[in-house]
């Protein structure tokens, strides 16, 4: 099933935030096993995410971590024309 676009987003953005609330536990409780593997699961379905979507639609970011196409976010949809 292919997500459509504000779906995938909306995907993205919950488990970016997922990480990032995980991450901040373990910078406190480096030990716990179950929020490491927790952490590494998200993080790795936020790149499988990220991926599916610039692929689809386009890069995220205008730097960093998108490799797809540098350059041509400029050529996609602005965040109020979606």
């Amino acid at each position: 099933m292919e997500l459509c676009e504000q779906a995938l987003l909306s995907r993205i953005a919950e488990t970016r935030f997922a990480c990032v609330e995980l991450q901040l536990y373990l910078d406190t409780h480096p030990e716990d096993a179950i929020a490491t593997a927790d952490f590494n699961c998200y993080a790795d379905q936020l790149h499988d995410l990220m991926n599916t979507y610039e692929t689809q639609y386009g890069p995220l970011m205008n730097f960093g971590s998108s490799a797809h196409n540098a350059g041509s976010w400029v050529d996609q949809k602005w965040p109020w024309q979606l």
